[in-house]
C-alpha cells in the first residue's frame, strides 16, 4: 500500500479503475498484450492475480445474497408497488410519481426511485421481482461504489473488507431488497462520495460536477435527506483541495449550479404544469411539491411539526422521548435501531479517529486524510441529525449510513494495518476489534433465542483476536494475518447473522426492520415496529368481535379515530379484531408473527422483523378473488375502477386487478384531495365505478372534519352497499333510493 502525503499526484496506474498509463517499453522489448476479454479479469497491470477475482466474487456474492428468497416480498411496500405499476401503464404517471394511471395523486416523494422500477416492469412485467431486482442491482453497485472509492488511495484488501462490511450490515440487506426510496439514495450518495476524493486528488472541476449531479438526483429519490452531507464535503473541499483558495470556491459554485439543474429540473416543471392537469402532489395540503420539501419531508421531520401526519414527533434532543422512539446521542445504539446498524459502528468510530491521528502530520492536501474526512464526515453527520431529529423516523432510515460506516471500517483497517509496527496502532486496531465483539454480544443478547451459542465464539474470537494485534508488530506476518482473519471474522459474525435472518423472511408493509423476531423493539415491546403515539403494538392482541368504525375501535395515534365509519372493518383495518390499540389481525401483533389478513398474503411479513402496522394505513388489504371480479366487470369503462381512502388500501387493490384506483386524502386519507366537490364531480361524469369502505383514518388526525370524511359520509348516505365476501363496497353508479 503506497502511503500518499503532500499535494495528491494522479497516478491512473496506480489508483484508477481506467486504462492505465504505461511507460513506454525499453527499445528491443515488447510489452505483453492483453486481449480486451481477458483484461476484466484479470484487473490493473500492478495487482496482484487474486485483486480482480476477488472483488467479482464479492460483487457475485452480494448479488446471490440479495437475491435469495426475494419473491417472498411480494409487492414489498404495496404504496411504491402500485405507483410502479401505474409508471408502467401511463408514462404521465411515470413522470409525476402517481399512484394510479388515472393520474388522481402522486406518492409523497419525488419519483426518481421509481422510474428503474417502472421501466422493469415495462419490460418484464408486473411481478414482485420485476420490482425488487432493479433494488437489488442498485445494492451491488454500492458496494462496487464503496469498493473502488476504499481501494483507490488504500489496498484491494481494504476495498474487500469495506464492501463486505456493507454486503453483510443487516439493514443494507433489507433496503436493497425493498422497494423505498432508501436503495437509490444509499447508491447515490455512495457516488457523491467517490466522486469529491476523486476531485481532491487532483482539483480537476469535473468530478466535483458530476458529484453535484449525484446530489440533485438523489434529491429526487428522497428530497432533503440528500443534503445532509453536503456540509461536510463541502468543508473538506473547500479546505483540503488541491487548488488556489479562489478556484475552490468556483468549483463549490459549480458543484452548487449542477445540484440545483440535475434535481431542480424536475421540481420546475412540477410547479409550472398547471394544477388542473396533473396528479395531486401527495402528502402536501396545498398541492405544492415546494411545500412537501420544505414541510412534511424538510424541517418536519426534524421538529416533528408534520402537518398531515400520522403523529408527532419527539421533543427536541437530549434524549426526549417522542411517537418515533427516543432521541438524543444514543439513538443509533437503543434497541430500536442497534441491531439495524450499529454493530461496527463502534469500530468505526475509532478507526476514523485513528485514521486523522496517522495523518496529522500530512500535508493540507493529504488524499489519505481527505478520504478520512470525507466519508468519516458525512458518517457523523447523518448519524447526529439521525440521533435528534423529532419527525417521522423509521429503523430503515439507518441504510444511509451503511456505505459511510463500511468505507471507514476498510480505510481505517488498513491505515491501521500498515503502521502496525507502532504500540498506537496495534492497541487501536486491537481496540476496534474488541469494541466491534463485545457490542455484538450485546446486540445478540437482545435477541437471546436466535443463536444464543453465537455470543460466546463472537466475544472469545474477539478478544483472542485482540490480543494477537497488540502483538502484530512484533509476530510473523503469518501470525499476524491469522489474528486479523480471526478479528474480521468475529467482528462480521454477528451482522452476518442478522443478515441471513433478513434474507430468509419476507418484508412488507410501510415499516419494516432487519434481523429476526425482537431485534428492533419500539412501542414498549420486542418487535413492535411502529405504532407512533406510544399506542400499545407489543405482543398478542386480544381483539375479539369487531371494529365498527368511529370511536368504537380504539384510538389511532394522535388522537383520531378508527378507520372506517361502518362496516366490519374489512380491507385490512382488523379483521377478526378490534382496532390497533394493542390488538391486531387474527389476535396477533407482528411480533414476528404471521399476518394473517394482510400482505402476507403475497408472501410478506407484516411490517417486516416485527414491524407494525394499522391496518389499511401501514399495510394493503387481502383482495378476494369475487372482489378482483367485480372491480374487473365494465373496468374499461372508468379511469378508476374504484377509490378507497388511504394508498395502501387503494394499492392493494390496484395492484390485485391490475386496474387504477384512487386513493383518496393520499397516504394517511389526510390530503385534501379529492375535495368532496371534486368527488361528486367525478362520480357525475361516471369516471368511478366504486368506492371501497375502510382505510386510511378517514377523517384525518384527531377528527372527522377532513375530505376523506365528508366522502366516505356522502358515500354512504347516497349508494347502494355491495358485499363481495368479507369486502363492502358503495356502487357509484346506483344510488339509494
Amino acid at each position: 500500500m503506497t502511503t500518499h502525503y503532500g499535494p495528491a499526484v494522479h497516478t491512473p496506474a496506480e489508483n484508477d479503475g481506467g486504462p492505465p498509463s504505461e511507460a513506454p517499453a525499453p527499445p528491443g522489448h515488447h510489452r505483453p498484450r492483453r486481449s480486451r476479454f481477458g483484461r476484466p479479469w484479470r484487473g490493473r497491470p500492478k495487482d496482484p492475480r487474486w485483486v480482480r477475482p476477488a472483488f467479482l466474487a464479492l460483487l457475485t456474492a452480494t448479488a446471490l445474497l440479495y437475491l435469495y428468497n426475494l419473491d417472498a416480498s411480494g409487492w414489498a411496500n404495496s404504496f411504491y408497488s402500485a405507483a410502479v405499476q401505474a409508471g408502467s401503464q401511463s408514462w404521465k404517471a411515470f413522470f409525476f410519481g402517481s399512484l394510479d394511471a388515472g393520474n388522481a395523486i402522486t406518492v409523497d416523494k419525488p419519483p426518481a426511485a421509481l422510474w428503474p422500477m417502472a421501466l422493469a416492469v415495462r419490460i418484464f412485467g408486473l411481478s414482485s421481482w420485476s420490482i425488487l431486482v432493479p433494488e437489488v442491482l442498485m445494492g451491488v453497485g454500492t458496494v462496487a461504489v464503496v469498493y473502488a472509492a476504499v481501494r483507490r488511495r488504500f489496498s484491494p484488501a481494504a476495498g474487500l473488507i469495506a464492501g463486505a462490511v456493507l454486503a453483510l450490515t443487516p439493514v443494507a440487506a433489507l433496503m436493497f431488497r425493498f422497494n423505498n426510496p432508501d436503495a437509490l439514495l444509499a447508491l447515490l450518495m455512495s457516488l457523491a462520495c467517490y466522486l469529491v476524493v476523486r476531485a481532491l486528488e487532483d482539483g480537476r472541476s469535473k468530478w466535483l460536477v458530476w458529484a453535484g449531479v449525484a446530489i440533485g438526483f438523489a434529491f429526487l429519490a428522497k428530497t432533503l435527506q440528500a443534503f445532509l452531507i453536503l456540509p461536510a464535503l463541502a468543508l473538506v473541499y473547500g479546505v483540503c483541495a488541491p487548488v488556489r483558495l479562489r478556484r475552490r470556491l468556483g468549483q463549490l459554485a459549480l458543484a452548487t449550479a449542477a445540484i440545483v439543474v440535475s434535481g431542480g429540473w424536475w421540481v420546475a416543471v412540477v410547479e409550472l404544469w398547471p394544477a388542473s392537469s396533473r396528479p395531486y402532489v401527495g402528502g402536501s395540503q396545498n398541492n405544492s411539491f415546494l411545500e412537501l420539501t420544505f414541510g412534511y419531508n424538510g424541517l418536519g421531520r426534524l421538529n416533528g411539526e408534520e402537518t398531515g401526519s400520522v403523529g408527532g414527533g419527539g421533543g427536541p434532543g437530549g434524549g426526549g422521548g417522542g411517537q418515533w422512539g427516543e432521541t438524543g446521542w444514543d439513538r443509533m445504539f437503543n434497541s430500536e435501531i442497534g441491531g439495524q446498524i450499529s454493530w461496527l459502528l463502534p469500530a468505526a468510530l475509532i478507526l476514523l479517529v485513528a485514521g486523522l491521528l496517522a495523518t496529522r502530520r500530512a500535508a493540507r492536501t493529504d488524499a489519505v486524510r481527505a478520504s478520512f474526512l470525507v466519508w468519516g464526515g458525512s458518517l457523523l453527520t447523518t448519524a447526529a441529525v439521525f440521533s435528534y431529529m423529532a419527525g417521522i423516523f423509521h429503523q430503515y432510515y439507518t441504510v444511509a449510513l451503511a456505505p459511510y460506516l463500511a468505507a471507514v471500517v476498510g480505510m481505517g483497517a488498513a491505515t491501521l494495518w500498515e503502521r502496525r509496527g507502532r504500540i498506537w496502532a496495534s492497541l487501536a486496531l486491537a481496540a476496534a476489534v474488541t469494541a466491534s465483539a463485545a457490542w455484538g454480544y450485546v446486540l445478540l443478547g437482545r435477541t437471546p433465542e436466535y443463536l444464543p451459542w453465537l455470543r460466546m465464539p463472537v466475544l472469545a474470537g474477539g478478544l483472542v483476536a485482540a490480543l494477537g494485534l497488540v502483538f502484530a508488530g512484533r509476530l510473523g506476518r503469518r501470525t499476524a494475518l491469522a489474528a486479523a482473519g480471526l478479528g474480521l471474522v468475529a467482528s462480521l459474525a454477528a451482522p452476518t447473522a442478522y443478515t441471513l435472518s433478513t434474507v430468509r423472511e419476507g418484508h412488507s408493509g410501510s415499516i419494516v426492520t432487519a434481523g429476526p423476531s425482537g431485534a428492533s423493539m419500539r412501542g414498549g415491546g420486542p418487535g413492535g415496529g411502529g405504532f407512533p403515539g406510544g399506542g400499545n403494538a407489543p405482543g398478542r392482541g386480544q381483539g375479539q368481535g369487531q371494529s365498527q368504525g368511529g370511536p368504537g375501535g380504539g384510538g389511532f395515534p394522535g388522537g383520531g379515530t378508527a378507520p372506517g365509519t361502518g362496516g366490519n372493518n374489512q380491507n385490512g383495518q382488523a379483521p377478526n379484531g378490534q382496532m390497533p390499540n394493542g390488538q391486531a389481525p387474527n389476535g396477533q401483533m407482528p411480533n414476528g408473527q404471521s399476518n394473517q389478513n394482510g400482505p402476507a398474503g403475497e408472501g410478506g411479513r407484516m411490517g417486516g422483523a416485527g414491524g407494525g402496522g394499522m391496518g389499511g394505513l401501514l399495510n394493503g388489504a387481502e383482495v378476494g378473488s369475487e372482489a378482483k371480479k367485480l372491480l374487473a366487470a365494465d373496468a374499461d369503462s372508468y379511469t378508476w375502477v374504484a377509490a378507497a381512502v388511504g394508498s395502501q388500501n387503494a394499492a392493494s387493490y390496484q395492484l390485485g386487478t391490475g386496474e387504477p384506483v384512487m386513493a383518496i386524502g393520499g397516504f394517511n386519507g389526510t390530503d385534501p384531495s379529492p375535495t368532496l366537490a371534486q368527488f361528486k364531480e367525478y362520480v357525475a361524469d361516471g369516471r368511478i365505478h366504486y368506492f371501497i369502505a375502510g382505510g386510511g383514518t378517514g377523517g384525518g388526525m384527531g377528527g372527522d372534519s377532513g375530505s376523506a370524511s365528508r366522502i366516505t359520509s356522502w358515500v354512504e348516505a347516497t349508494f347502494k352497499e355491495v358485499t363481495v365476501g368479507s369486502a363492502t363496497f358503495y356502487d357509484l353508479t346506483a344510488p339509494t333510493d
